[in-house]
């Protein structure tokens, strides 16, 4: 007779990160996850805990015998503009619960929604992973994720490319563009010019340098800045992170310039080809709003979007906290933000956008 095994009790606690034995027991469980991101490593709650200033917490669920089996790492955000709110993972696109055992899921959620009654933050969201039904707001609509495998070579990247956009790379591949990776003080001086620029002029507030430079800090050598110049000026740059053999490039754009010099997209190319020489079988484009110019441009490219579950809880009485600025209530905001000179935009907008989360 086979008798069942029974399933073991599941315990949930709070992890001190800077712990140095207890970071690394709970790294190597994210890696070993096939459904882990690089949003789930103590390195990113860490970087984005120093670079905005918010607070990082970290639930862990373990077995009896001490062996992890979920992690949901949150951020406390806190903005006299946007909030309170407990976000799995801060200024991240992923997060969310990482279970081994479908019994820390539930787990793990009423430990977070618990820890964010006790912290005052009337909201509580999950970005990716499962997402409990009861007391939960889950949207599959706004936002789709973008991957695919590269190809071997840039020969065959180039044929999955579609042949629109392929023509275009070609034309940028054909311009007097240079192309560097590093991470020295004049690469990330360089992206910082580029980015600020690039959401500016999408109307969006930059975040601080100090952000960049903390992910890039505690990320090593698993995250570098790709940039394209044009006679010595940089008009394309990206910041990337690399993990379990996917390339993210996550903070990326371009000067007003980029679009005529075709820089994008000898950026994102460039990128492709450089993680590859780094062992990457994987390209993850990131999110984009549905039905947006960003989400078209990543499938011109040969990425299907896919739909991202997110999920929100707000306490009883209260609207869940809502930062998309496609929301029309921030439309009027985003039209004056593009409108502002690049130096008050730099000036003012890290200490917005540090209450994003």
């Amino acid at each position: 007779m086979t008798v069942p095994l029974l399933a073991m009790p599941v315990g949930v606690g709070a992890i001190d990160l800077r712990a140095g034995d207890e970071r690394a027991r709970l790294d190597a469980f994210v890696r070993a996850h096939e459904q882990a991101t690089p949003f789930h490593l103590p390195a990113w709650s860490l970087g984005v805990a120093q670079g905005c200033g918010q607070t990082s917490h970290t639930l862990v669920a373990e077995h009896a015998d001490g062996a992890i089996v979920g992690v949901l790492p949150l951020t406390e955000v806190r903005s006299p503009l946007f909030g309170k709110a407990l976000v799995s993972n801060g200024f991240a696109v992923g997060g969310g619960i990482l279970a081994a055992d479908a019994a820390a899921i539930p787990a793990l959620a009423d430990a977070a929604w618990a820890l964010a009654e006790r912290l005052g933050c009337p909201t509580l969201e999950l970005r990716g992973g499962p997402i409990p039904a009861e007391g939960w707001q889950t949207d599959t609509t706004t936002y789709l994720g973008f991957a695919r495998d590269l190809a071997a070579s840039d020969a065959d990247e180039l044929l999955a490319i579609p042949r629109k956009q392929r023509a275009e790379v070609r034309k940028a591949l054909d311009g007097d563009l240079e192309v560097s990776v590093g991470r020295a003080p004049a690469d990330r001086a360089a992206h910082y010019a580029v980015y600020a620029e690039s959401v500016r002029n999408l109307g969006t507030p930059v975040f601080p340098k100090r952000l960049f430079r903390a992910v890039l800090d505690k990320f090593g050598d698993d995250a570098d800045i790709l940039t394209v110049r044009a006679n010595g000026q940089p008009v394309a740059a990206v910041l990337s992170l690399y993990f379990n053999g996917t390339v993210y490039p996550y903070w990326g754009g371009g000067t007003h310039a980029a679009r005529g010099l075709r820089a994008n997209d000898r950026m994102y190319f460039a990128l492709m080809a450089h993680a590859r020489s780094r062992g990457c079988t994987r390209f993850d484009f990131g999110r984009s709003k549905a039905g947006t110019g960003p989400a078209a441009f990543k499938k011109n490219w040969g990425f299907e979007g896919v739909p991202l579950p997110y999920g929100k809880r707000a306490a009883v009485g209260t609207e869940a906290r809502e930062i998309n600025p496609l929301d029309p209530r921030y439309s009027r905001k985003v039209e004056l933000w593009k409108k502002l000179p690049l130096w008050v935009a730099n000036q003012l907008g890290p200490h917005i956008s540090r209450g994003l989360g």
